[in-house]
């Protein structure tokens, strides 16, 4: 069996197509929705999301946070930012995780640490997922 599963960002839309499974991150934790999932609507937190193909790949994309939807037959996604694994770029993650960091270490800067705590927290997922896909290559 499998779903229909749709990701949209603001952009463009990311992904299309019939899948396994997937794996999310939610407000409540991480959730496994495979084919014949109860119906639901949940807040989904910046990280990774694992998609489990049905010829037995697996593809994993960074998130910033959004809504997830789940539907008898349809799984949609709809996200500020979405990007696929194989897109990120490691050398402006780390540049982005670096500079967030200094800019926290400031006691004198403007921006709130909660938006730079943010950031942080976001160039760590996206450096999970380039992680993962030196992980899916070996």
């Amino acid at each position: 069996m499998d779903f229909y599963l749709d990701i949209v960002s603001v952009e463009k839309r990311i992904f299309s197509g019939l899948v396994d499974r997937i794996q999310v991150s939610g407000s409540e934790g991480e959730m496994g929705i495979y084919p014949g999932h109860t119906q639901l609507l949940s807040i989904i937190k910046p990280g990774v999301i694992y998609i489990f193909h049905k010829n037995k790949t697996e593809e994993c994309l960074y998130i910033s946070g959004g809504i997830l939807e789940v539907q008898p037959s349809v799984v949609s996604i709809l996200a500020d930012v979405a990007i696929r694994g194989i897109d990120l770029d490691r050398k402006r993650v780390v540049k982005a995780k670096k500079q967030a960091e200094e800019y926290f270490k400031k006691e004198t800067t403007n921006v709130k640490k909660d938006d730079v705590l943010l950031e942080i927290s976001k160039a760590i997922a996206k450096l999970r997922v380039l992680e993962i896909m030196d992980k899916f290559k070996k």
